[in-house]
């Protein structure tokens, strides 16, 4: 049986988000019982010129969301990017996981020739086919946000490993 366009996206976006909401469960415990501010940590980034875990986080919920929507057919919900706290992260991520999962496989499934066209985050208008999208642009850019994620708080001293962002 080959790999269908939903068991390709929805279930491992959900799974992912899962296990990112676990990392900052642990980021925000550890911050509190190192006497750590949050913002120390949400407000981290690898290098000057890169996104910090805040906006790694918010990335990483616009791709899952938006790329089962585009894939689908379906209007794209707007989430304000104004995540402040862990606890905000962590409804984001309850949000999008919501959302995806209103997604069944006969709506994703068989789109892998769908005409896929939206306006990038620099402005450039970004053209593909389905499984071109899902496969080369949605999928590597979602694991990057939430690999920067895990690397992030990784540097900053969380014990964190392997099965922890790739999960059971």
């Amino acid at each position: 049986m080959s790999l269908s366009m939903y068991q390709a996206s929805a279930p491992i976006f959900d799974k992912m988000l899962a296990n990112l909401s676990g990392i900052l469960a642990k980021a925000a415990a550890w911050a509190e019982s190192r006497k750590i501010e949050p913002a120390v940590l949400l407000t981290a980034r690898l290098a000057p010129d890169m996104f910090a875990l805040t906006r790694q986080v918010q990335i990483a919920c616009d791709f899952a969301k938006g790329t089962c929507a585009r894939l689908a057919g379906a209007e794209l919900p707007k989430f304000e990017d104004n995540e402040a706290s862990f606890a905000d992260l962590q409804a984001r991520i309850a949000r999008t996981r919501q959302f995806v999962a209103t997604f069944k496989p006969a709506q994703i499934d068989g789109t892998e020739d769908r005409d896929i066209r939206f306006q990038g985050g620099r402005g450039a208008v970004m053209e593909f086919k389905g499984q071109a999208y899902l496969t080369g642009f949605a999928l590597p850019n979602f694991y990057f946000h939430t690999s920067m994620a895990y690397a992030i708080l990784r540097h900053n001293g969380l014990d964190i490993g392997k099965g922890d962002f790739i999960g059971s």
